[in-house]
């Protein structure tokens, strides 16, 4: 049964049917052989989604929409312009830093590369920047909103594995600060190199204006993560107490998100919540037939038996995830992969939620890696070009996230260092 099940998947996939439909017919299939009763099966599907951290993810979407269309990703990137645009390379540096900041209150890195890519691809374009070198950067930098908390895939790890969410919303501060400081240097040294960028200064505002401007838009990131970090609601709570902020800013003080916009963005957020629940759905039901035919246990006493330490383990996992990452999407190889690979790396005495981080780090380097990278797609829908256009251009930025994982994974430090200093008071 795994195996047709298997081998279905990868003809789908082939077939470029999408990878929730791929995932389902896989899984129809699966429970067919098992000989599975269809209420067993949508027991099933249903059991996967009734779970009350899931909440989040809509409303956390919804807040990111929101975000963008009232302003307040506009005032983000004014704000970080105004902290390291002075200088040549500034506006790259610029992109990443609003997305790092974006990524505090969003948890999706798609909504991340349309809210900044929309204005900062062709603010890059405009100072000289080629347009596929834009458009890369974007998608690269806009990874940060699955790693920097909160985060989706983050609550997924947590929901499959049975760790505490909060714990790796903490855990993922850490290398999301890693991840954005390597991706700045890199950009402004790059930028200084290739002679982009000597005007990135025009336009920029002073720091005391600009933060003067942004000030409720960077008031949401801390009472947001602070109220979370602070015991006064649940990570699932924060997700809707960022709605209400957005909606009372966008459309009361900014009044940027008029009242016949919001059918427009409900609209757009509900077929986002939609596309990653259809997955989880699909996704709980083909983890509940691998787990049911002992697939699990078989591939982790085999990983136990053929890596005899942590640091192969370790290793021998970032290699195919960053494999599987590149076919997979985030979100259906975390519920997949998780409940199988979690109690391996305990077994090798790795902390569950430092193997939380690097499974969400190393799975969201397959959103900029073809051939179905979703931050690509979405980069190259604002930039208006091919995807074949930034495929070279990503591979710099690549090797530095890839070298930043490799730090995460051997210093556990960077990621649950944070935590045990919290959770130590």
């Amino acid at each position: 049964m795994p195996t047709t099940m298997l081998f279905t998947m990868i003809v789908a996939f082939a077939l470029s049917i999408s990878v929730a439909v791929a995932i389902g017919i896989a899984s129809l299939i699966g429970a067919w052989q098992a000989d599975l009763n269809f209420l067993a099966v949508v027991k099933e599907m249903f059991g996967a989604l009734n779970k009350f951290p899931l909440a989040a993810i809509p409303f956390f979407i919804l807040a990111g929409n929101l975000m963008e269309s009232g302003g307040i990703s506009a005032r983000l990137v004014e704000f970080a312009k105004s902290i390291v645009g002075g200088i040549q390379g500034g506006l790259a540096a610029t992109c990443v830093l609003t997305c790092m900041i974006f990524a505090a209150v969003s948890g999706s890195s798609v909504a991340t590369t349309f809210a900044i890519g929309a204005i900062l691809i062709p603010a890059l374009i405009k100072h000289g920047y080629p347009t596929s070198y834009a458009a890369s950067l974007q998608a690269t930098s806009a990874e940060l909103g699955v790693v920097i908390p909160p985060s989706i895939p983050m609550i997924l790890y947590g929901v499959s594995a049975e760790v505490s969410i909060g714990e790796l919303f903490i855990a993922g501060v850490g290398p999301g600060l890693l991840i954005g400081m390597a991706l700045m240097v890199f950009v402004i040294v790059y930028a200084r190199w290739k002679g982009y960028g000597k005007g990135d200064h025009e336009g920029r505002l002073p720091f005391f204006v600009a933060t003067r401007k942004a000030a409720l838009a960077l008031l949401m990131p801390v009472i947001i993560l602070g109220g979370i970090y602070g015991g006064v609601f649940t990570p699932t709570e924060a997700s809707v107490v960022a709605v209400f902020y957005a909606l009372i800013v966008g459309v009361v003080v900014y009044r940027e998100t008029k009242i016949s916009d919001l059918p427009r963005v409900l609209r757009k957020s509900v077929v986002s919540s939609a596309v990653i629940m259809f997955i989880i759905a699909n996704a709980g039901l083909f983890s509940y037939l691998i787990t049911r035919a002992g697939v699990p246990s078989l591939i982790g006493a085999a990983l136990v038996e053929w890596l005899q330490s942590p640091a192969i383990f370790l290793l021998g996992v970032n290699l195919a995830l960053f494999l599987i990452g590149m076919f997979i999407e985030t979100s259906a190889s975390i519920i997949v992969l998780a409940p199988i690979l979690a109690p391996v790396a305990q077994h090798f005495g790795i902390d569950p939620v430092h193997f939380g981080v690097i499974m969400v780090v190393n799975l969201a380097l397959g959103m900029i890696t073809p051939p179905f990278g979703v931050n690509l797609f979405a980069a190259c829908t604002v930039a208006r070009i091919p995807l074949e256009q930034v495929v070279t251009r990503l591979i710099p930025f690549v090797l530095v996230i890839f070298a930043c994982l490799m730090l995460i994974t051997y210093f556990p430090t960077i990621s649950i260092g944070l935590r045990d200093l919290v959770y130590a008071r």
